[in-house]
C-alpha cells in the first residue's frame, strides 16, 4: 500500500485577485505534491479559499453586492489562476461551503463547552487587512507590526481563546519535534517573540460586522475568521466537529502545510493550540516560505508593482513562469521578480540550456540516424562523467525535495543539462559524423545525450509538467525510471518541438508598457455627468487620503508644468508627479506637509511613474493645500 502525504497550502483571502506572490504559493505546494506522486505516494493536495470577515464584508458592500455573490466572483477568479498555472489539487475548498460551515460551528460549541472559551470584552487595535488584534505595546506609530498598515481601535464584546492553558505543553511540542516548523528561522521567531514571552487569550468572534458563521448559541456573535479559516484543513477532508470520515481518517495529520511567513504566527501557535483542545494530531510540518518580491519590495497595489500570473503566462507561457518563481525563490529568504530578470532567466536557462540542448540533440539523431535512437556502445571517461553528473543531479534532487529546498533542486536539474550541453562541445557530433568509422562512437554519443535529457525530464516534471510530456512525446518513451540506461535503442523519435524560443526584450518591454498604457487609459474613461453628483459616505471613505512630507523635489526635464515629489507617508516613501511646475519652485516644498491620495491608480506622466496625487484647489491659480508643520507623516484624512 502506497505511503500517504497530505499537503494543503493556506486558503487564499477571497478579497481580490491574487497577484504572483500569492500564485507562487499554490506553484510550490503544487511542485511538491507531484515529487511526492513521482516518489509513489499517495498524495492528497488540498487548497481553496477563505471568504469571510469584515473585510470582504466592506469590499462587497463597496462593490453593491452581497457578500456571497462577491466571494463567489473572486474565489472562481482565484480557482481560475490557480488552473491556469497547473495546480493539480485534489480539492479546492471554500469556508463557505456547507459542510465546514456547520463543521466550525460544532467546534466553537465543542470549545466552549469544555472551557477552553470564554466571555468578555475586546479593547485594542484592530488591522482590517490582516484582520488582526494588536495591544498597545505591540502597534508601532499606530501602525500594524506586521504590515505596517494603520490600524482602528475597537472596542467590543467577544468570545475568547484560553491559549495559556495550552502553551507549555506546545512549547514542548516543538522542543520534542525540531522539524514541526521550518525553516529554523521561523522557529526562533515564533518561540523567542510569542511563546516565551507568554500567550495572550485569542479574540474568537466579533460583533461589528455579519459577515461570517453564526454563534449557534449567541447570534450577535460571528465566528473569527482565524478560527474558522484555519479548520480548513480538517474539515475540507471530512472532519464534521466531533469525529472524522474515512478519508480524514486516512490523510490526518498533515504531512506539510505549506504558508507564507506573515501567517506563520497563526499556523504555528493557534492552529496547533486548537488541535490540541480537540484531541486532534498536530501537523508533522509547518513550512514557512519566503515571499516574492517586486524587485527588492513587497507587492503592493497602491504601490503599483503588482504583477498577475495570468499576464505573465500571456508572456512567458505556464511553464517559463513556474520556473522562474520556483527558482528564483530560496529556502528561506525572498526571492525577487521583474520582467527584466525574467527575461534573462527565461532565455539564459530555458531558451539556450534547456531548449538548445533538447533541438541540438533531436536534431542530431534525426539527421545523422533518421530519426531513431542509437546503440548505446562502450562508455568512456567521458561519457562516465556525463553520467555521473546525471545521477548525481537525481541524488541531490530527491534529498532537496525532501526538504522543501525547491529552488535547489532545480540547479541541480539545471547543473546536469549545462554539463550536457559542455559534452557537445566536447564530443562534437558533427566532426565524428564525417567518419564513417566514428559511426558507433557518434551513436554512444547521441544517446547519451537523449538519456540524459530523459532523466532531466523526470525530475522536472513536478516543476514544469508540460514541458516534460513534451520532451517525453519527442523521445517517443514513457519510461520515468532514473537508471540511465533505460531508453530502448530503435525506438523512433517523436515530432520535433522548439520548447521556447529567445525572448526579445526590447520588443516585449515596449509591449508590455503598451499593454499598462492602454489599461490605464481604458480604466480612466468615464462618463461626464452634467451637474456635480452627489456620492455616499461609503464611496467617500473608499478615497484613501494621508498626511505626507515632501522630502525631495525636482522638475521633470522637457515637461514645463510637471514636478517630481518624493514623499515620505511614515509607512512608506513613494514618488508622486504634480502639475506646479508654474506655480511652486522645488526648494519651496521641500519639507512641507501635504495631502496625497494614497490609493490612485499608478500612472506615468512624460515617461515619469507617480503613485499618487496631492491635493490642490484652484484652476487658473493653483493652490496647493498644505497641513501643520507638526501633522504626523501617513495619518488618515477623514
Amino acid at each position: 500500500m502506497k505511503e500517504k502525504f497530505y499537503i494543503t497550502t493556506a486558503i487564499a483571502y477571497a478579497s481580490s485577485k491574487p497577484h504572483i506572490g500569492n500564485t507562487y504559493e499554490a506553484i510550490l505546494a503544487d511542485s511538491i505534491a507531484r515529487y511526492k506522486r513521482l516518489m509513489g505516494f499517495d498524495v492528497f493536495f488540498m487548497t481553496g479559499t477563505d471568504e469571510h470577515g469584515q473585510k470582504i464584508e466592506n469590499k462587497a458592500k463597496e462593490a453593491g453586492k452581497d457578500p456571497k455573490e462577491y466571494v463567489d466572483g473572486v474565489s472562481g477568479e482565484i480557482q481560475r489562476l490557480w488552473d491556469l498555472v497547473g495546480t493539480s489539487y485534489d480539492k479546492f475548498m471554500r469556508t463557505t461551503d456547507g459542510d465546514h460551515v456547520e463543521a466550525v460551528k460544532k467546534i466553537f460549541e465543542r470549545l466552549y463547552e469544555q472551557g477552553d472559551i470564554y466571555k468578555g470584552e475586546y479593547e485594542g487595535w484592530y488591522c482590517e487587512p490582516d484582520e488582526s488584534f494588536f495591544t498597545d505595546t505591540q502597534v508601532i506609530d499606530g501602525k500594524c507590526p506586521e504590515c505596517g498598515r494603520p490600524v482602528t481601535h475597537a472596542k467590543e464584546e467577544a468570545y475568547f481563546f484560553r491559549m495559556s492553558k495550552y502553551a507549555d505543553r506546545l512549547m514542548k511540542h516543538i522542543e520534542e519535534n525540531p522539524d514541526f516548523i521550518q525553516p529554523e528561522s521561523r522557529k526562533k521567531e515564533m518561540v523567542n517573540n510569542f511563546l516565551k514571552p507568554g500567550l495572550q487569550d485569542l479574540c474568537l468572534s466579533r460583533t461589528s460586522f455579519k459577515w461570517g458563521i453564526p454563534v449557534t448559541f449567541d447570534d450577535k456573535h460571528v465566528i473569527y475568521v482565524w478560527l474558522d479559516a484555519l479548520c480548513n484543513y480538517i474539515t475540507g477532508i471530512g472532519f464534521d466537529g466531533e469525529k472524522g470520515s474515512q478519508t480524514y481518517n486516512k490523510y490526518w495529520p498533515a504531512d506539510v502545510h505549506i504558508i507564507g511567513k506573515d501567517i506563520l504566527r497563526f499556523h504555528t501557535i493557534y492552529w496547533p493550540i486548537f488541535l490540541m483542545a480537540l484531541g486532534e494530531p498536530l501537523p508533522k510540518k509547518i513550512f514557512g516560505h519566503p515571499w516574492l518580491l517586486f524587485g527588492q519590495d513587497k507587492m503592493s497595489k497602491s504601490r503599483g508593482n503588482v504583477m498577475y500570473a495570468d499576464d505573465l503566462v500571456r508572456y512567458f507561457g505556464v511553464d517559463g513562469v513556474r520556473y522562474y518563481v520556483l527558482s528564483e525563490t530560496p529556502f528561506a529568504s525572498d526571492g525577487s521578480i521583474t520582467y527584466e530578470t525574467m527575461i534573462a532567466r527565461y532565455n539564459s536557462d530555458l531558451a539556450n540550456n534547456l531548449g538548445n540542448l533538447v533541438s541540438r540533440t533531436v536534431a542530431m539523431t534525426n539527421k545523422y540516424f533518421d530519426g531513431t535512437v542509437p546503440e548505446r556502445g562502450e562508455i568512456s571517461e567521458l561519457d562516465r562523467e556525463l553520467i555521473d553528473t546525471v545521477n548525481n543531479a537525481y541524488v541531490k534532487f530527491t534529498s532537496s525535495m525532501d526538504e522543501y529546498r525547491v529552488s535547489d533542486a532545480l540547479e541541480e536539474i539545471f547543473n546536469a543539462l549545462r554539463r550536457a550541453n559542455k559534452y557537445i562541445d566536447e564530443t562534437t557530433p558533427w566532426t565524428l559524423a564525417k567518419d564513417e568509422a566514428s559511426k558507433p562512437r557518434l551513436a554512444s554519443v547521441l544517446y547519451n545525450l537523449l538519456e540524459a535529457i530523459r532523466i532531466c525530464a523526470v525530475m522536472l516534471s513536478p516543476f514544469m509538467p508540460s514541458t516534460a510530456d513534451k520532451i517525453f512525446s519527442q523521445l517517443a518513451t514513457e519510461e520515468r525510471e532514473i537508471e540511465f540506461g533505460c531508453l530502448i535503442s530503435g525506438t523512433r523519435l517523436g515530432e520535433a518541438e522548439m520548447l521556447f524560443a529567445r525572448i526579445d526584450e526590447a520588443k516585449l518591454l515596449a509591449e508590455i508598457e503598451k499593454e499598462r498604457e492602454a489599461k490605464e487609459k481604458n480604466e480612466s474613461k468615464v462618463e461626464k455627468p452634467e451637474g456635480v453628483a452627489q456620492i455616499g459616505i461609503d464611496e467617500f471613505m473608499g478615497v484613501e487620503l494621508r498626511t505626507a512630507e515632501i522630502i525631495a523635489c525636482e522638475a521633470v526635464p522637457k515637461a514645463k508644468k510637471l514636478l517630481k515629489l518624493q514623499l515620505d507617508l511614515g509607512y512608506e516613501k513613494r514618488q508622486v508627479v504634480s502639475g506646479i511646475a508654474k506655480y511652486y519652485k522645488p526648494e519651496e516644498l521641500v519639507g512641507k506637509k501635504v495631502i496625497v491620495v494614497a490609493n490612485l491608480s499608478p500612472a506615468k506622466l512624460c515617461g515619469v511613474e507617480s503613485n499618487g496625487m496631492i491635493l490642490a484647489s484652484g484652476e487658473e491659480t493653483v493652490r496647493v493645500v498644505f497641513l501643520d508643520p507638526e501633522t504626523p507623516n501617513g495619518e488618515r484624512v477623514r
